[in-house]
């Protein structure tokens, strides 16, 4: 008997979004697959039904990952691999094991020598950086930025001063309700040269993605970011005394 596979599954990125982000190929796959590890039951459910998915909800194996999660807990559900079983990894939104903790899933599979497969679906960090024109030959992506103010400002500092000095483009996010804090943070401390792109509700009908200078930024209404799902992405300009 073969080894099932465990199945990376991209999750839609916000309301409205249609099942035409992901290729009929893997919701074939989907649709095969009977058993799953999410972060949340409730939410899984709604992505599962959204994408077509053939079997009556409540005949499929929802398995939400426990905070945080152990390997005993993981072992016990990726023994179904070895008995033929495949197995979807759901995120919440997005690419699952990508600022996920499905990453640990992924992992003990590999320590376990069992197959992983990453399927094709909607990701916010790509489509922000496509959309950006910013520079897709060299990034990094750096997850939430701190709380506290002052630790955020000095990293918001040490990020634009790689990026200008690699010509690296910088990506992060932020819970969704402190996002405008974090641009009124982003347009206090950059450089005015700097250029900025804020990419909203992803592949919704609410998609918004607004990309100037620090200075346009200063001059321009800002956009309704509250409980809005976004993507920051900063570019500082190659070779420049910082300028405020």
């Amino acid at each position: 008997m073969s080894a099932g596979r465990l199945f990376l599954i991209p999750v839609g990125l916000g309301p409205g979004e249609h099942a035409s982000t992901h290729p009929p190929e893997v919701l074939q796959i989907l649709g095969g697959i009977e058993c799953f590890i999410v972060e949340r039951a409730k939410t899984a459910r709604a992505e599962i039904k959204r994408l077509g998915h053939p079997a009556p909800l409540q005949s499929l194996e929802i398995h939400e990952l426990p905070e945080p999660p152990d390997t005993s807990w993981i072992d016990g559900r990726l023994d179904a691999l070895e008995t033929g079983r495949n197995i979807g990894l759901m995120s919440e939104a997005g690419c699952p094991a990508v600022a996920d903790p499905g990453a640990l899933v992924v992992r003990r599979a590999h320590e376990r020598g069992l197959r992983v497969a990453p399927l094709v679906g909607p990701s916010s960090l790509l489509l922000a950086l496509m959309a950006s024109g910013l520079n897709g030959q060299s990034f990094a992506f750096h997850g939430y930025l701190p709380i506290n103010a002052s630790e955020r400002t000095q990293r918001i500092k040490a990020l634009e001063g790689e990026s200008r000095q690699w010509q690296r483009t910088q990506l992060f996010i932020e819970t969704p309700y402190r996002n405008a804090a974090m641009l009124d943070a982003l347009l206090n401390q950059c450089s005015p040269d700097t250029l900025l792109c804020v990419a909203s509700s992803l592949s919704t009908a609410d998609e918004e993605i607004r990309c100037h200078s620090v200075a346009d930024w200063r001059r321009k209404p800002r956009p309704d970011l509250d409980r809005r799902p976004s993507i920051f992405l900063l570019l500082a300009a190659a070779g420049k005394t910082p300028q405020r």
